[in-house]
């Protein structure tokens, strides 16, 4: 792996505050990714599950994890089994885990190789009444493709009919949401990484350059700093491109007067980041380009002052809302009778702001957490809001990545990549 090692302790203290959500008697099961294909023998890049990784820090392809606090054998509740390495694999693959390496990532005692999983999971489920099952429960999940984690538990289900089911996503869904200081550290290098990668930047565009130059440049710059790449598919969107919300062709030429809209982020050690940024192609926002940027970072300002503890989602976005409606009203772009004539279900300010200001952030993009619960400490959350007005040519949006705090303001883990109007046309004209 390209980052740097992880203190165990994470790993040891997130299955510590799973165990303890366990129902009596239970095991709880955890698989890696598969590694997909492509075509003929060509793999997609692996990218490990995020529930074994964020209970174990194992980063590897055939790996499971069993939990079972209450079992009479004392070795056997905390188990990993890993595929087994040799002198072949070494030479064809690389390094894989070792046991001892494996305990020194994870903090677990005892592992096994994958080829004794099914003897000792025969062992386990008679000792125990109840199986905690791991679905995909998150409210954007796509579950089309069957995963490794979707195929054993329909085998285990299918061995073991007599047992209790409970789901272990919703403890994941509280636990996850919620950063470790650790976890914290993690998430300000991923967001370290994009402000050096977004400063790269602002030194190079210029009229004549393509939106995927932009793109390399950013690669360039993460890998060089232990990231193994971009979080998700970067957004280069340069002048209307910006009001397609998920433009990822990248493949056009940045034109003086346009804007260029890059909604890009660096993972570092399987945490994300994701910033969004709206940049002037020649370094300098025109007069309308100006007054609608700064709206939309009035907007993101005033909304980062409601992530507090006990905030409701839905209510922070009905107020972020009204604060964007004023922002149309006095941009022009929407009036009086728009707004007294409104759909409640589509309100008058979505023709230029259709989707969402926050999500959670973490090991995922959009991270787990409940929606419907209250906001708390140490969550982390995107501010995103945008002014998208195809009729001009151009889309803005702004993005960081906040922590919320105990008392206070939330804190800011992209305070230091350029954002004011100002800062970013000096840095681009220095």
């Amino acid at each position: 792996m390209k980052y740097h090692p992880i203190d165990s302790k994470l790993f040891i203290k997130n299955r510590s505050n799973f165990m303890a959500q366990m129902k009596a008697n239970s095991l709880a099961v955890f698989n890696s990714n598969d590694i997909y294909p492509i075509s003929a023998d060509s793999t997609m890049p692996f990218q490990q599950h995020r529930d074994i990784y964020y209970l174990s820090g194992v980063d590897q392809e055939e790996s499971v994890l069993v939990l079972f606090p209450d079992c009479p054998n004392k070795n056997h509740r905390e188990l990993l089994f890993l595929k087994e390495t040799n002198d072949h694999i070494a030479v064809w693959e690389g390094e894989k885990l070792t046991k001892v390496r494996a305990f020194e990532v994870s903090g677990i005692k005892t592992v096994y190789w994958l080829k004794d999983l099914n003897k000792v999971i025969a062992e386990l489920m008679a000792q125990s009444d109840t199986v905690h099952i791991n679905t995909n429960e998150h409210y954007r999940a796509s579950t089309e493709t069957e995963t490794r984690e979707d195929r054993f538990t329909k085998w285990l289900l299918k061995k073991y009919p007599a047992h209790k089911v409970e789901k272990s996503n919703p403890i994941l869904q509280r636990l996850r949401s919620i950063k470790d200081p650790i976890e914290l550290d993690l998430l300000q290098k991923a967001c370290n990484i994009t402000e050096k990668g977004m400063r790269r930047v602002l030194k190079f565009v210029k009229p004549g350059v393509s939106e995927y130059e932009i793109e390399a440049e950013f690669i360039h710059e993460f890998l060089r700093n232990r990231s193994k790449g971009f979080a998700y598919t970067p957004i280069i969107a340069s002048g209307n491109n910006a009001n397609v919300l998920h433009y990822i062709e990248n493949n056009q030429l940045c034109k003086d007067g346009d804007l260029i809209l890059l909604d890009v982020g660096a993972e570092y050690a399987n945490y994300s980041s994701d910033m969004t940024r709206t940049i002037p192609v020649n370094g300098r926002y025109s007069k309308r380009q100006k007054e609608v940027y700064n709206a939309v970072n009035r907007v993101k300002n005033n909304a980062t002052k409601m992530l507090t503890p006990g905030t409701i989602w839905e209510d922070y976005h009905k107020e972020v809302g009204k604060l964007m409606t004023s922002e149309l009203l006095d941009l022009g772009l929407i009036d009086k009778a728009d707004v007294q004539n409104e759909d409640p279900n589509w309100p008058a300010y979505k023709k230029y702001f259709m989707h969402g200001t926050s999500h959670h952030m973490g090991l995922d993009t959009h991270d787990y957490g409940l929606l419907w619960e209250p906001m708390k400490a140490n969550m982390v959350f995107t501010v995103e809001p945008g002014i998208y007005i195809p009729e001009e040519g151009f889309g803005i949006r702004l993005e960081d990545d906040v922590v919320i705090q105990e008392n206070g303001a939330p804190l800011n883990l992209m305070k230091n990549i350029p954002i004011e109007v100002e800062e970013i046309e000096d840095i681009m004209n220095s």
